[in-house]
C-alpha cells in the first residue's frame, strides 16, 4: 500500500556582513526507484541565484549545483518534494541460493561493480574493527547472511546510546566502539565498516525519516520527521536492502532516501564555499518537515 509525503527541507546561514559564495552542491532530490516515486521537486534560494544545474554525481544521485548570488549576508535554500513509497519488505524478499549462507562470495560482474562498496574506508590495522563484527558470526547452527546483518542492525540499537551532535562530520568506527554512543551517521558508518569486514558490500544513505508517532502529538508545530541516514547491503537475488541501526529497522516505508555513497563525508545535503572573515560566520539553522498526506 502506498504511503504518500510532502517534504521541506530549510537551510538557512547567516553572516555578520555581506561575503562572496562559491558554488554550493544541494544534494536534495529523492532517488526514484520501484518502491520510491518522486512526484513533484521544488528548490528555492535566497538571494536569487546567478545560475542552478541540476546533474547527476558519480553515484547517480540528483545533484543541484547552485551558484548563490553575492555579496549577500545570508543564504536560504528551501527544496520541497512529494513522495510516494510502496516499502521495502526487505525482510521477505528471497535471496540468491548461493547468498542465503554466511559466508557467501559475489559473482565476478557483482565483484568488479561493487569493489568500492566492499573495500574498508578505514584502516584497521589491529583488527579492532572485525574483531568486533566477528562476534556477528559465531553459531553453530547455519548462519544466515541476511540474519547476521539484522542480528547486527539490532545489537547497535540495543548496546549504544543515541547523541545528537550539531558539529559537521563523522565519527570514526573505532570512536563510536569507544563511546558506545553516536548519531545516526555514527552508527551507519560503524556498521557499513564492520559488515565490509566481512565481506559484504555496503554503502551510506543520507535522506529522511518519518516518525509517526509525533503525527498525533499535541504540538502541531513539531515535525514528524528529520534528516537521517543509514545504510544498504547488496544481497544476491534481493538487491539493495536498507538496514538502519539507529532505530532497529529493516526496509519498511519510513525511510525516504535521497543520497548514497561511499562514505558519510561524500553525501552531505548542502555543501559550498564562501570568502570572508571566519568570524563573519553566524552559524546555520536548519528545518526538516516531513508530512504523510492523503492522495
Amino acid at each position: 500500500m502506498s504511503v504518500f509525503f510532502d517534504i521541506t527541507h530549510t537551510t538557512h546561514y547567516r553572516y555578520a556582513q555581506p561575503i562572496e559564495f562559491g558554488v554550493h552542491r544541494v544534494l536534495f532530490r529523492p532517488r526514484d526507484s520501484h518502491d520510491l516515486r518522486v512526484l513533484a521537486t521544488d528548490l528555492q534560494v535566497t538571494p536569487e541565484p546567478v545560475s542552478i544545474r541540476l546533474i547527476q554525481d558519480v553515484y547517480s544521485n540528483s545533484m543541484a549545483l547552485v551558484q548563490p548570488q553575492s555579496p549577500a549576508s545570508e543564504l536560504k535554500i528551501v527544496c520541497t518534494f512529494s513522495v510516494e513509497h510502496t516499502g521495502t519488505r526487505a525482510l521477505d524478499f528471497p535471496l540468491s541460493p548461493r547468498a542465503q549462507i554466511y559466508p557467501f562470495e559475489y559473482d565476478a560482474e557483482e565483484q568488479l561493480v561493487l569493489a568500492h562498496y566492499r573495500a574498508p574506508y578505514y584502516d584497521d590495522p589491529n583488527g579492532q574493527l572485525l574483531a568486533w563484527a566477528n562476534q556477528f558470526t559465531q553459531s553453530h547452527d547455519v548462519l544466515g547472511a541476511r540474519a547476521l546483518l539484522v542480528n547486527m542492525t539490532q545489537f547497535i540499537r540495543d548496546s549504544m546510546q543515541y547523541q545528537t551532535r550539531f558539529d559537521e562530520g563523522v565519527q570514526t568506527p573505532f570512536d563510536t566502539l569507544r563511546l558506545q554512543s553516536g548519531t545516526c551517521r555514527d552508527f551507519a558508518t560503524l556498521m557499513i565498516e564492520a559488515v565490509r569486514q566481512l565481506g559484504y558490500a555496503a554503502r551510506f544513505v543520507s535522506g529522511y525519516i518519518y516518525s509517526p508517532g509525533l503525527d498525533s502529538g499535541p504540538d502541531v508545530a513539531a515535525s514528524p520527521g528529520s534528516t537521517h541516514a543509514w545504510l544498504q547491503v547488496y544481497l544476491p537475488g534481493a538487491g539493495w536492502i536498507p538496514f538502519d541501526p539507529t532505530n532497529n529497522l529493516v526496509g519498511g516505508n519510513s525511510l525516504i532516501r535521497v543520497g548514497v555513497a561511499r562514505h558519510a563525508s561524500l553525501a552531505s545535503p548542502v555543501s559550498g564555499s564562501w570568502s570572508g572573515p571566519v568570524e563573519d560566520y553566524l552559524g546555520m539553522d536548519v528545518d526538516v518537515q516531513v508530512r504523510k498526506v492523503t492522495r
